[in-house]
């Protein structure tokens, strides 16, 4: 952990100062090496999944389970990364003062960004793109169960930074998945500039208390929809089903749907047409983390909750 955190150090300078042109060209590679290594991903991936079978949840299985489509998905994510603005040296504010001194105010990186997150596999080349991007090393600690598929993910990574001729340890992956490796990174002061737990409510809560380096916390749900009164009911009824159909076992899938009263007899039964293929499909009814609780919200002086059920 050491070592790696001193090459991850190390490397600050470089990576901090690359031009946004080279970054993008890594980025192109990093996306490219995923698709055209898919195989070999699956191959650990799979890996993880048997190791990981009536250990975890169904839900965290599907979590850590990766496809073709999914992989195709990260290296997508990937190259939407490089049409981004480049953030660093980005000009906020400036202003003169009197006495002829120019004073601006400059994006720059953080340095080195720890992330630690449970059992997904696509966070590992996510938040690899977005710290590179941002000329941000990262230091990325996987749950135990993904570790095999997220280390052959940084493993190609680094081979992608290699061909774009950028020190590959702007990338890195904590080999140790005892909660050891992440008490380390809570207190890794001097090396770690800023700690970004991305997983449930405990994890985030451990960070939260036990860092001694910067943290940011991360939201932990619950996900509201709120139709308005005088939303486009068209337009409403996609966003339900796309956040909560599309993968309901994701950490960011919609929970809790608000309903303005003045529109329930109108919007519920065209809700109910809308999903009712997908209830009976995906088990909707009878699993309880891909239930949605729908809630029907009254407003003005005496505003508040006035019914609720579960689909």
């Amino acid at each position: 952990m050491k070592e790696m955190l001193e090459k991850a150090r190390n490397c600050t300078g470089e990576i901090s100062n690359l031009s946004t042109d080279k970054k993008n060209k890594a980025l192109k590679y990093m996306a490219q090496t995923l698709r055209d290594n898919k195989d070999l991903i699956l191959k650990n991936n799979e890996t993880d999944l048997l190791n990981a079978k009536d250990k975890i949840s169904e839900v965290m299985l599907d979590r850590l389970r990766l496809n073709e489509t999914r992989i195709e998905s990260m290296a997508k994510g990937i190259e939407e990364v490089i049409e981004l603005k480049d953030p660093v040296n980005e000009v906020l504010n400036e202003y003169h003062k009197e006495n002829g001194l120019l004073i601006k105010k400059v994006r720059v990186p953080f340095g080195v960004i720890a992330i630690i997150y449970e059992s997904r596999p696509n966070v590992t080349s996510d938040v690899a793109a977005l710290c590179l991007k941002s000329g941000n090393v990262s230091i990325l600690r996987s749950g135990k169960e993904a570790f095999n598929t997220s280390n052959t993910i940084v493993k190609l990574l680094k081979e992608a930074l290699v061909k774009a001729d950028i020190n590959p340890d702007a990338i890195n992956l904590v080999q140790d998945t005892t909660r050891q490796s992440a008490t380390n990174l809570m207190t890794a002061n001097g090396y770690v500039d800023l700690l970004i737990p991305r997983g449930g409510k405990g994890l985030i809560e451990n960070c939260v208390k036990n860092a001694t380096v910067p943290v940011i916390e991360t939201g932990q749900g619950i996900c509201h929809i709120y139709v308005e009164k005088t939303a486009d009911f068209d337009m409403a009824l996609k966003i339900i089903e796309n956040a909560k159909c599309s993968r309901p076992s994701v950490c960011n899938a919609a929970e809790v749907l608000l309903i303005d009263e003045d529109i329930i007899y109108s919007f519920i039964p065209l809700l109910l047409d809308k999903l009712k293929d997908k209830i009976v499909n995906s088990n909707l009814l009878f699993n309880k983390r891909n239930s949605i609780e729908i809630k029907v919200a009254k407003l003005g002086n005496d505003a508040g909750i006035i019914g609720a059920s579960q689909l």
